[in-house]
């Protein structure tokens, strides 16, 4: 009887209260810990392996156009050829390595080629790029369409001394410009308005990734804005001298026909 009635004690006592206090083992280790990302699969290398091969893509990149240059151009300037060098740089970037993320943004998370695991390292400081988000995703994909070609063109036109870089090369900076200041700021605006934290705790992740790696595409076209404008200004200051001398030695109507 005692037994039957323990049994009935057991059956009717609610189940033991979980440990609040145990830890809950994340799925990965992106921010917010919450955050879905689909088929997620650990890198197989490490921060130091990736970082490196970048790097080293990065040279071969810069070697490669340093030659090409100066042989189209023996006389290049150094202002000029850096120059190119940034945009090859920003076409590469651009229309290969977002074209990618912008390609395969539904399937990131277990992608374990050199691209793939770039992107998954770089996302500790911004976790958006694992989870569909559609900001990124338009940005990344109108960065590849129109900023990764136009690059390889303002970088051509530039190695060749054309007067149409400083058109196409203010409109490529803008356009860098204005889609990296809408990167930060809707991050910033998910920080401190909505108290989403996309990045990683960790120093490296948020300075270095996060704003050190971004701010290039900041500083640089902003200076080469300026520089545009200021040649810009130049070159129609001069046309403007010219069309008063003529027009103050009596040939206003050739300078009407040359227009």
């Amino acid at each position: 009887m005692a037994s039957l009635f323990k049994r009935l004690q057991d059956a009717l006592s609610p189940p033991p209260a979980m440990n609040i206090t145990t830890p809950i083992t994340p799925l990965h280790p992106y921010y917010p810990i919450e955050a879905e990302i689909v088929g997620y699969i650990a890198n197989k290398w490490n921060t130091f392996e990736l970082c490196a091969l970048f790097a080293a893509g990065c040279t071969v990149i810069f070697s490669v156009t340093f030659a090409v240059v100066k042989r189209l151009r023996p006389g290049v300037s150094k202002g000029d050829l850096v120059t190119v060098m940034w945009f090859v740089l920003c076409g590469c970037i651009h229309l290969f390595f977002e074209g990618y993320f912008a390609y395969n943004f539904r399937n990131m998370g277990p992608m374990q080629d050199l691209f793939g695991q770039l992107w998954k390292e770089y996302s500790l400081s911004d976790s958006r790029y694992l989870t569909q988000n559609a900001f990124v995703l338009c940005m990344e994909t109108i960065t590849a369409v129109c900023w990764g070609p136009i690059s390889f063109l303002t970088a051509a036109l530039i190695a060749t001394d054309h007067p149409l870089r400083y058109p196409l090369q203010t409109i490529v900076s803008l356009g860098q410009l204005y889609g990296d200041v809408l990167y930060y700021a809707t991050s910033l605006f998910d920080h401190y308005i909505l108290d989403l934290t996309y990045s990683r705790p960790e120093a490296a992740y948020f300075w270095g990734y996060f704003v050190f790696m971004n701010s290039f595409w900041i500083i640089v076209p902003l200076y080469l804005m300026v520089d545009s404008v200021r040649m810009s200004w130049r070159a129609l200051a001069a046309i403007e001298k010219v069309e008063k001398a003529l027009r103050g030695n009596g040939v206003n109507g050739d300078v009407k026909k040359v227009q």
